[in-house]
């Protein structure tokens, strides 16, 4: 649920928490890799010092009520980091 209102000539716009923050893609591919994260038996720590990020980085990112998200370098790093492909990360279908 989003709002809009004008206030002194500028359009603000509001979410609120039962709008999802990030795309079905996007959560998509947060979901794939807490599942490989997952099935390696790594904690949210380990992934994230092979992947060289902060460890909050990754929680914020497993954390719905966050923004944080991977992007197309971490994505590459990721698939060398579980030994796939990039497009493994991707759904085969457009969301």
């Amino acid at each position: 649920m989003c709002i809009y209102f004008h206030a002194d000539d500028s359009l603000w716009k509001y979410f609120f928490m039962d709008e999802p923050l990030l795309s079905s893609i996007e959560q998509h591919v947060v979901n794939v890799v807490r599942a490989k994260r997952i099935e390696k038996g790594w904690s949210q720590k380990e992934l994230a010092y092979q992947l060289d990020v902060s460890i909050g980085f990754i929680g914020d990112i497993e954390n719905p009520k966050y923004r944080a998200k991977f992007n197309l370098n971490h994505i590459n790093e990721l698939a060398k980091i579980f030994e796939c492909s990039p497009k493994d990360f991707l759904p085969d279908d457009a969301l």
